[in-house]
């Protein structure tokens, strides 16, 4: 009769602590979609529009992303990881505090500089669980993205659903202060987590992957999720106000709309990434960018909630599958692991995903609500153009 192997209490507690920082994707995307979400309760949609204020909005966040990129090198030179994780927390829960105290009619600039700080416990969040990921992906690199990945869209669908449940019953300062709850629960959390680092011995030097980051097929895919997330997040930001101005519907409806449009990105991902081994992954691009463009088309014609729904089912499904294409592609290209490398290009998408929309908030502010739908639909012409030069390059280097 055969007895099972005990697992050490090291292992299971370092298992778990891998765990628990891979679940902190969904706070990284709690945080992020916060502003699209927030923006109909603070009254954007109503007139006179300021859109200028809602560019300036998304531009202080991405600035942030990248400051926390940047300062949390130099935390972790000093203090640890599970440091950083818990001080990323708590800058993201004192931010949302200082957000709900400076809802309109207090002066713009002010949410700006919240916005800011909000910005960067998300980068230094981000830079964190990339490191404290690092023996897991090395373990299992494809159950790893895809599990990552559907985290950080539970992220985003739970802040939209949250919002969209409190925005007529709750002032502003309240959902603000709920929210704020949020990252202070993963601070509590990771105070006494694990976080088992792969030694530096065992992953290539920085120089290395520096050297990668500057190659032509990495340019590429860092511009692809450039683009590829500037599409997603212009109708992630945008697509309340859009709704609320253009058909007239009820702020819980475009919130509903917005959290649907969630919903159908994070499941459509999990389906691609099952299909992916048994499909051929240019029919699979090609559906992906028709669906894409033909929910650009819905959306600006439709004078009714129902077009709306569908317009966002036909984006989230046509954008869902572009992510796991680009993340095997990264694998297989550069199957090694390195934190800085991939939150490097990780960023980069995050700061296209907040330029695009502060874009287009200056642009709205000029031609109208209406332009909400035209950057997407050129956006998503360039991710099909980027994909065929990536193509054509590893047809040309044989990698």
């Amino acid at each position: 009769m055969s007895s099972a192997v005990p697992i050490p209490h090291e292992t299971r507690a370092v298992a778990s602590g891998s765990g628990r920082a891979l679940a902190g994707f969904l706070l990284s995307g709690f945080l992020l979609a916060l502003l699209g979400a927030i923006l109909p309760a603070w009254g954007y949609h109503r007139d006179p529009p300021d859109f200028v204020a809602v560019g300036n909005y998304f531009l202080s966040l991405g600035i942030g992303i990248v400051a926390g990129s940047i300062a949390a090198r130099s935390i972790m030179q000093r203090r640890n990881v599970a440091f950083l994780m818990v001080f990323a927390c708590g800058i993201s829960c004192l931010a949302l505090v200082y957000l709900a105290f400076v809802a309109p009619p207090a002066s713009s600039w002010l949410r700006v500089a919240g916005l800011m700080a909000l910005g960067t416990g998300a980068g230094l969040l981000n830079m964190s669980l990339f490191h404290a990921i690092s023996a897991r992906y090395q373990a299992d690199a494809a159950a790893t993205v895809n599990l990552g990945g559907a985290w950080y869209g539970l992220g985003c669908l739970s802040a939209t659903l949250l919002v969209a449940a409190m925005v007529y019953s709750d002032s502003v300062r309240v959902i603000l202060v709920c929210m704020a709850l949020v990252p202070a629960g993963f601070g509590a959390l990771y105070v006494r987590t694990p976080v088992a680092i792969v030694p530096q011995a065992n992953q290539p030097a920085l120089r290395q992957a520096v050297q990668d980051f500057r190659s032509v097929g990495a340019i590429l895919f860092a511009l692809l999720l450039f683009f590829q997330f500037g599409n997603e997040w212009s109708i992630a930001g945008w697509l309340p106000v859009f709704l609320l101005r253009r058909i007239s519907l009820s702020a819980d409806q475009a919130l509903l709309i917005l959290a649907f449009y969630w919903l159908c990105l994070m499941t459509g991902r999990l389906f691609s990434a099952m299909v992916l081994p048994r499909m051929r992954h240019g029919r699979l691009l090609l559906g992906s960018v028709a669906s894409a463009l033909f929910g650009c088309f819905m959306l600006y014609f439709t004078d009714n909630w129902f077009g709306a729904t569908m317009g966002a089912f036909f984006l989230g499904c046509g954008y869902a599958s572009i992510y796991p294409l680009v993340a095997e592609a990264i694998g297989r290209r550069f199957p090694y692991y390195h934190p800085g490398f991939f939150n490097s290009i990780f960023s980069l998408a995050l700061l296209g995903g907040l330029i695009a929309p502060a874009t287009l908030g200056y642009a709205a502010s000029a031609l109208g609500v209406g332009v909400v739908v035209g950057i997407p639909l050129i956006g998503t012409c360039l991710v099909m153009v980027l994909l065929l030069l990536i193509w054509l390059e590893s047809k040309v280097t044989g990698r």
